[in-house]
C-alpha cells in the first residue's frame, strides 16, 4: 500500500458532510469576522496566532494555537496578515508545503510594489498553493451578512484544485465567486478596493462643469445684469433662486446625455453596416457609465423638488405677493383669473411631477437588488422606453415653463437666451434624432444588423 503524505490527503476532495478545518493567521477585525462567518457555515476553525491567550473577541467556537501548530491541523489557510509582516512564514515553510495559502491583503496605494502580493506569498513560500480572495470584502460586510453590494469575491491561482477549494468556501458564506484566472491576475483584484468611483469620475467632474458655467451664466443674467442697468440688488438669488434653476437644468441636460451614446451608437451602427465593429473608446466609455450619469441627474432632480417646496415660505416671495394685494386693493381692483396661465401653470407641475415619478423609478430598477429581480426584457423596457418617455415629460415640463421666454426680446439680457433655452438643446436634439430611427426605412436595418446581418461583410474585424 502506497503511502500517502497528510498534505496530499487534507486536499484530497470531501466526499463527507463534514467541511474540513480552516486556519487563519491573524487575530485582527477582518480574521475574527471572517472565522465566525466560517463558524455559522459549519467550518471548524483553528486560530494562529502570536500569543495562544484567548480572548473575548475571538469565537469561542475556535481554537486558538501557535502559526506551526494551527498550520499543520489545516489544508487551506487564510493570511489576515498584511504583506509586512509576511516574515514569519518563513520558517514555516516546510509545515506550509502542499497546503493551500488564500492571501486576503490590500495594499495602501495602487501598484504599492512591484509585483502583487499574493504573487509576493507565492515567492516567500514556494511550496504552498497561493489563491488571492476575499481582499474585496470588508470585515463589516461579514458581520452583516455581505450585502449585495459587497457580495462578490474575485478569486484568482495557478492550481486549479486549489482555486475549487476557495470557491467552495466562498459558496458556502452566502458569496458570489468570480474566477479571474492565475494569479497574474492578482494586481488587479488588488487594486480594486483602491479605486475611488471609477465610473463616477467622468458624471461627477461633467457636472461640476456644467454647474460652474450655469452659475455664472445665471449670476450674469439675474444678478449683474439688473444691478448694472436698473440699479437694484438680486444678490440673494445665490441662495435659491439661482440653485433652482441650475438643478433641473442640469437634470434634464444629463438626463438626455444617458440617452445620447444610444443614438449616437445606432447612427454608427447604421453608417458601417455590422456591428462587429467597435465603437469608439471615448463612446465605450460614454456608454459604460451611463447608470452613473442618469443618477446624477436623478439627485440634481431631489434637490430641485426640494428647492421648489420652500418657494411659498420665501421671504422675496411673500412679498411679491402681499405687494400684488395691497396693489389691488388700493387700486380696488380684482386682477381676474387668466385661464390661458393657468393651464400652462397646472400642465407644467403635472408633466413635472410624472416625469419625476419615473425619473424615481428609473433610478430604483437601476439598483442591483432591483435589477437582480427582473429579466432582460423587462429591464429594457423601464430604462429604454419608459426612460425616452421620461426624456420627453421632462422636456416638455422645461418647454412649457420656459415657452414664454423664446419670444420676449427683454429675456435676452446682454444677447444672452434664457438658461433653459440652452438646456433644450441636447434634449430636443436626441428625441429628434429618435424620432428619426424609429422610421420603418432605419428601424428594420437597425434591427438585422443587431441580429448579426453586415451589409458588407468583410468589412467586419
Amino acid at each position: 500500500m502506497n503511502k500517502i503524505s497528510p498534505n496530499t490527503m487534507a486536499l484530497a476532495p470531501n466526499t463527507s458532510n463534514k467541511k474540513q478545518t480552516v486556519c487563519i493567521f491573524g487575530t485582527g477585525d477582518f480574521g475574527r469576522a471572517l472565522g465566525h462567518k466560517m463558524i455559522q457555515a459549519g467550518y471548524p476553525v483553528v486560530f494562529g496566532s502570536r500569543s495562544t491567550q484567548t480572548s473575548s473577541l475571538i469565537p469561542k467556537e475556535a481554537e486558538v494555537l501557535s502559526h506551526a501548530e494551527a498550520a499543520q491541523k489545516a489544508a487551506i489557510i487564510i493570511i489576515a496578515i498584511q504583506r509586512q509582516h509576511y516574515n514569519f512564514l518563513t520558517p514555516l515553510t516546510e509545515i506550509l508545503r502542499g497546503k493551500v495559502l488564500v492571501d486576503v491583503s490590500n495594499n495602501l496605494k495602487i501598484n504599492q510594489y512591484p509585483e502583487s502580493n499574493a504573487e509576493y506569498l507565492a515567492q516567500l513560500v514556494p511550496g504552498a498553493k497561493v489563491v488571492k480572495a476575499f481582499n474585496t470584502v470588508s470585515a463589516w460586510a461579514l458581520q452583516s451578512g455581505a450585502l449585495d453590494a459587497s457580495r462578490q469575491v474575485f478569486v484568482c491561482g495557478d492550481d486549479m484544485e486549489a482555486k475549487q477549494m476557495v470557491t467552495d468556501i466562498v459558496h458556502a458564506l452566502g458569496l458570489t465567486p468570480l474566477d479571474q484566472g492565475s494569479l497574474l491576475a492578482a494586481q488587479e483584484i488588488e487594486n480594486y478596493p483602491l479605486q475611488l468611483f471609477p465610473m463616477w469620475k467622468f458624471p461627477i467632474l461633467l457636472s461640476l462643469g456644467l454647474t460652474t458655467f450655469f452659475f455664472f451664466y445665471s449670476l450674469i443674467r439675474d444678478v449683474i445684469y439688473p444691478y448694472v442697468y436698473e440699479k437694484k440688488d438680486f444678490s440673494f438669488f445665490i441662495a435659491i433662486s439661482i440653485p433652482n434653476r441650475i438643478c433641473p437644468i442640469l437634470a434634464l441636460i444629463l438626463l438626455a446625455l444617458v440617452y445620447l451614446p444610444g443614438v449616437l451608437a445606432a447612427i454608427i451602427q447604421l453608417y458601417r453596416g455590422t456591428k462587429y465593429h467597435r465603437f469608439p473608446d471615448w463612446l465605450d466609455k460614454w456608454m459604460l457609465c451611463r447608470k452613473q450619469l442618469g443618477l446624477v441627474a436623478l439627485a440634481f432632480a431631489f434637490v430641485h423638488v426640494l428647492y421648489t417646496l420652500v418657494i411659498p415660505i420665501r421671504s422675496f416671495v411673500r412679498w411679491k405677493i402681499s405687494s400684488q394685494i395691497v396693489s389691488q386693493v388700493l387700486n380696488n381692483k380684482t386682477q381676474p383669473l387668466d385661464n390661458t396661465n393657468a393651464w400652462l401653470s397646472d400642465s407644467y407641475l403635472a408633466l413635472g411631477i410624472l416625469g419625476f415619478f419615473l425619473f424615481v423609478l428609473l433610478g430604483i430598477t437601476s439598483l442591483p437588488s432591483v435589477s437582480n429581480n427582473v429579466n432582460w426584457r423587462e429591464f429594457r423596457f423601464v430604462q429604454s422606453k419608459l426612460g425616452y418617455l421620461t426624456l420627453i415629460l421632462c422636456t416638455a415640463h422645461t418647454m412649457v415653463y420656459g415657452g414664454k421666454w423664446f419670444l420676449n426680446p427683454s429675456s435676452y439680457r446682454w444677447y444672452l437666451p434664457h438658461a433653459y433655452m440652452l438646456s433644450l438643446i441636447v434634449p430636443c436634439t436626441v428625441l429628434v434624432v429618435k424620432c428619426v430611427l424609429i422610421f420603418p426605412c432605419l428601424d428594420k436595418p437597425l434591427r438585422k444588423i443587431r441580429q448579426g446581418w453586415e451589409r458588407n461583410p468583410q468589412y467586419s474585424e
